[in-house]
């Protein structure tokens, strides 16, 4: 055993670092026990008898910062030496190695004033602490302890602000340097209230070479006065412009507000092709302008122009859960009195658990878990509120109405709350589709398509007071999204979707139609390369004057085979690296989200930021650390990515 022992060690001691590590034991026939003495506390690790990579990539993780040197004393190789110089020294097996350790200098391996200042800066920017936090007694001995080269100290609060905005200068620069490089970007934008204060926020969207889809947030700028559609489109274009992104803007989404609508509507920019259009028409009668409104008009709507406007898809689908829903349940004779009874009861079951300590506790020994309360601003809420109540047992949930004092829910209420769940499940499923991060707007009518077929086939399984709620939703589908089915940027943009294309279309016309307009963009996408690479036969120059040539129409047989090998190709996202024309035309139409949901999260780190240990701080600043945030400025990951 001794003689094992001694050929372990001996192997240990033919590495170059053998003076980091201290051998502890045998561990088995193949392995051996070692302690790290660069650890706080000399950490145990294991290692085989023939290599000792275990050992380099700890060297590599924990102490990535310490300048390593190499053993100055040659070690011995002949295992007789190795024995004898452990026997001759006295040392046993079950002693310390001989190896001499070196003194570690930790200030010279600590960090530099930019490196703890950069990690300070992440630390308050991505918590949302205030930046009087590095004034904080306890918090700077916290970092006192952090290993530093000599002389750095955590600057103070005034210093420290100063290096935030300098930082926050170079994530703009770099900003705007990587959305100058993007051919197509798309925006959204919402009005945010708080603290009777109104903030404009809007994010930016885009799809990188390498097929990535990016994010960042342009601005959370206060805006004063009245929310008309002037100001709002002022806004708007002054913000696209201060980011350089006139004629790069695909499309901004917002919600169904009627003030972002009209801004939308009143300054879009004149399309010449529709106006050359009309004037061919010889048998039209000539229209006369009033110069003088004219005049007034430019000077007061016509100051800007801005993008296609494309209306918040999960907002329509909350109007249609909501507005159009409880509209048919309490017009409809058959479901009237039911629906109100039942959302009356579950209202006060959730107003008394609200309120009172002991009903929730008593809700809760029920359930196993406390009840959900419906708010406005919450999508997906009253389906989840209601769906929490109907997973407690009729005969459970009774006795603990009576302990709270409300009434209880009879069978039939209890039933059509079921049963109205069972309807909303599918428009639930879609909104978080929708408002998901990496969600294009490729996704918008295969997720309606299939939100119809699978509304509609529910109605199998509905009694006759829910058997009519499917067509409604149906109906107030194609109602609402009318301007969006047959779209040709959605049609586009779905079909150019890898894991989409064709698939989501079930008319075999329509299909069709789709397809042609495939060819057709991909035609118009490459119209200088498709000319290229015609075949001719070769001959003499007198042959050529004889035979007299058609032109072959090489750019539509192109185009075609283009979109029918994209067609019948795989499904990932990659394939598109092969079909350029396509992948143009993907990075286009697929650049704006279905929803508005990115701008919604850039206010929901808005009311972190504006804590009540915050009120003081300037709307600049406020947007300042807000976009930061948003945009992980101080994330290695997220600066890589953009």
């Amino acid at each position: 055993m001794e003689r094992g022992i001694e050929y372990d060690r001996a192997a240990f001691n033919t590495w170059k670092y053998r003076h980091y590590f201290e051998f502890d034991s045998l561990k088995s026939d193949k392995n051996i026990s070692v302690r790290c003495t660069l650890c706080i506390g000399r950490k145990l690790l294991s290692t085989s008898k023939n290599s000792t990579s275990n050992l380099r990539k700890h060297l590599a993780r924990c102490h990535k910062n310490v300048k390593l040197t190499e053993n100055p004393q040659d070690p011995p190789t002949d295992m007789t030496a190795v024995a004898t110089t452990s026997t001759s020294t006295g040392q046993t097996s079950d002693g310390p190695t001989p190896a001499k350790q070196v003194k570690l200098d930790v200030r010279a391996t600590g960090l530099s004033a930019a490196e703890l200042k950069k990690l300070v800066a992440a630390y308050i920017v991505e918590d949302m602490l205030p930046i009087s936090t590095v004034d904080s007694e306890s918090f700077r001995r916290i970092v006192e302890k952090i290993p530093t080269k000599s002389g750095v100290k955590l600057p103070q609060r005034k210093s420290f602000a100063g290096y935030l905005e300098r930082e926050y200068d170079k994530m703009n620069s770099n900003l705007k340097a990587t959305l100058e490089e993007a051919e197509f970007v798309s925006t959204t934008a919402d009005i945010w209230t708080v603290n009777n204060k109104s903030f404009m926020g809007v994010t930016v969207h885009w799809i990188n070479s390498t097929l990535q889809r990016n994010k960042a947030a342009l601005a959370c700028k206060r805006i004063r006065g009245s929310h008309t559609y002037d100001v709002i489109g002022a806004e708007i274009e002054e913000i696209h412009s201060s980011y350089g992104l006139q004629g790069k803007v695909v499309a901004t989404v917002t919600d169904n507000a009627s003030n972002f609508a009209k801004a939308f509507r009143v300054c879009q920019p004149c399309h010449l092709e529709s106006e050359s259009e009309n004037e061919e028409g010889d048998d039209e009668e000539p229209t006369f302008t009033d110069v003088i409104e004219a005049l007034s008009t430019a000077s007061g709507d016509a100051q800007f122009s801005l993008p296609p406007h494309y209306r918040c898809a999960s907002h329509t689908i909350n109007l249609i859960s909501t507005s159009d829903v409880d509209k048919h349940l309490n017009s409809c004779g058959d479901t009237k009195a039911v629906y109100r009874s039942s959302i009356a009861k579950c209202s006060a079951l959730w107003t008394k658990a609200s309120r009172s300590t002991s009903a929730s506790e008593q809700v809760e020994e029920v359930s196993r878990r406390k009840l959900m309360v419906p708010t406005s601003t919450r999508w997906n809420s009253l389906y989840e509120a209601i769906s929490r109540i109907i997973t407690i047992p009729l005969n459970e949930l009774n006795p603990l109405c009576v302990k709270l004092g409300i009434k209880c829910l009879n069978e039939r209420e209890y039933q059509f709350l079921k049963e109205y769940c069972t309807v909303m499940k599918p428009l639930t499923v879609a909104l978080d589709i929708l408002q998901g991060d990496e969600c294009t707007y490729g996704a918008l009518l295969p997720t309606l398509t299939s939100l119809m077929s699978k509304t509609l086939s529910l109605k199998d399984d509905l009694s006759r007071m829910t058997a009519s709620l499917p067509d409604v939703i149906v109906k107030a589908i194609k109602t609402r999204f009318d301007a969006v089915l047959d779209s040709q940027e959605g049609l586009l943009a779905a079909a150019t979707c890898p894991k989409f294309k064709l698939r989501w279309v079930r008319d075999e016309h329509r299909r069709e139609y789709v397809k042609e307009l495939l060819i057709t963009e991909c035609r118009k996408a490459a119209p200088a390369t498709e000319n290229t690479n015609v075949s001719q036969i070769p001959a003499s120059p007198a042959e050529m004057d004889f035979f007299e040539f058609q032109n072959q129409p090489s750019e539509s047989f192109s185009a075609e085979k283009e979109v029918t090998d994209f067609l019948r190709s795989g499904y990932e996202l990659e394939i598109l690296n092969q079909f350029p024309n396509l992948k143009k035309m993907y990075m286009k139409y697929n650049s704006p989200t279905p929803s508005s949901a990115p701008v919604e999260r850039l206010f929901s780190l808005g009311g972190l930021v504006l804590s009540p240990k915050r009120n003081r701080m300037s709307d600049r600043r406020f947007e300042k650390l807000l976009l930061m945030r948003y945009n992980h400025c101080f994330s290695p990951k997220e600066n890589n990515k953009t």
